[in-house]
């Protein structure tokens, strides 16, 4: 089973920043979600945004929260370029090129926490999870949007059954998405209460699988797995795949992409309701 190759990943988004906004759509939808999810009785007085790409989300929270000050988190460096030229004059929004699992900011720095299309990225959630707790105040919130385990199945699918058929011993290189279980456990692992978390499905429809291939590509979020797989083996896994995912999934000249997104709302207890806050 493959890990995740975070250097890659960073790679990937660093160099595709330019294309980003115009072929995230599914992860606009996600932003327009999260904002509805938010809770109505807080003010907060310092946002953290992890993950915050081009700045489409904290540009929704630096109007909704006038008096906020916030504060944008990527690993690639071409991410933030981008949300720095959103943003442009906004002195309330700075912005830091880091990980998630290890956050530049002292303990109980923020009052609220948000995340989008991110975490899917981790190898492990529970030490990112731990992380954002330290660094928010007690009685913070953490609102998160991650991509779950349907994700592309039609594409995982295809590409195993093209594998079991030309692989070879070829290894499995698809990208393994947490279920909602796996982000519950790893919640409670890391101290945060949970108030709300579901699970929804998006479905996207592409003219063919190399438009679905060329989208993914584009927003940066290729195969995160280490290493590579080329050459006529892989070639043929390919066209395989293709063949598979248009024969079983394919109709009225599309073919559909799911996305199982898994959003959730949780709170760091304060000592007085009976956990610490440290």
């Amino acid at each position: 089973m493959p890990g995740i190759d975070r250097l890659k990943v960073r790679r990937s988004f660093d160099a595709q920043a330019h294309e980003y906004d115009r072929h995230a759509v599914v992860q606009k939808r996600v932003i327009d979600r999260i904002v509805r999810l938010l809770p109505p009785d807080i003010s907060p007085g310092l946002i953290l945004d992890i993950g915050s790409g081009t700045g489409a989300l904290l540009q929704r929270m630096a109007a909704r929260y006038a008096e906020s000050r916030l504060m944008g988190l990527d690993m690639a460096f071409g991410m933030g370029v981008a949300a720095r030229d959103r943003l442009a004059g906004n002195s309330r929004v700075q912005f830091v090129t880091a990980d998630a699992e290890h956050l530049p900011f002292s303990d109980g720095s923020f009052d609220l926490v948000l995340s989008t299309s991110t975490f899917q990225w981790l190898e492990r959630l529970e030490p990112a999870f731990m992380e954002l707790r330290r660094v928010l105040q007690p009685e913070g919130r953490f609102c998160f949007a991650l991509f779950g385990e349907q994700t592309l199945f039609e594409l995982r699918d295809s590409y195993r059954a093209a594998l079991a058929k030309e692989g070879k011993g070829s290894p499995d290189r698809t990208h393994r998405f947490k279920s909602s279980d796996n982000v519950a456990t790893a919640l409670a692992v890391a101290g945060l209460e949970l108030e709300y978390l579901v699970s929804e499905l998006e479905v996207d429809h592409y003219p063919d699988v190399p438009h679905l291939l060329r989208s993914i590509r584009r927003i940066g979020a290729g195969n995160a797995a280490p290493g590579s797989s080329r050459g006529l083996s892989e070639r043929r896994v390919m066209l395989g795949m293709m063949a598979e995912y248009q024969r079983v999934f394919g109709g009225d000249g599309r073919i559909p992409a799911t996305y199982e997104v898994i959003y959730g709302v949780v709170r760091k207890k304060s000592a007085a309701t009976g956990r610490s806050a440290g």
